[in-house]
């Protein structure tokens, strides 16, 4: 079966943050964003996609390399992000964030892990204005 746009785009987003932080070590968001030309969204799908894979950490504010301690706060945000698109179907960042009651970093580390999992994917509006998700 091949590799939805989504696994694929998500993948190699965490393959850079991953890349990064192998070689500077720690680093913050601001750090991240610098190093890597992701945005926001990208780096926290990563982050996501990692702390699924067991890959990343969170200490003081800075990403590390190593078993995850996001588990508890990730895993739980995305289940709430996947029931948010079971009920409402293709759903953009910003109608997430409002229907799950977290901000959009939150909701784009959910998405990373539900991409990881193969259970969502992306799909542009009719106008292309904005990327919505669905669920598999």
């Amino acid at each position: 079966m091949p590799m939805n746009k989504t696994v694929s785009m998500f993948g190699l987003n965490a393959g850079a943050v991953w890349k990064k932080l192998s070689v500077q070590g720690c680093l913050d968001e601001n750090k991240l964003l610098e190093e890597t030309k992701l945005t926001s969204d990208d780096i926290f799908s990563a982050v996501g996609w990692l702390a699924r894979e067991n890959k990343i950490a969170c200490e003081c504010g800075s990403y590390k390399l190593g078993d995850t301690n996001l588990i508890p706060i990730i895993g739980k945000d995305a289940g709430k992000v996947w029931k948010v698109l079971n009920i409402w179907g293709e759903t953009g960042i910003a109608s997430l964030s409002k229907l799950s009651r977290l901000d959009e970093k939150r909701v784009s580390a959910a998405l990373g892990w539900l991409g990881r999992e193969d259970k969502v994917e992306m799909v542009s509006s009719s106008d292309d204005a904005c990327t919505l998700f669905r669920l598999k």
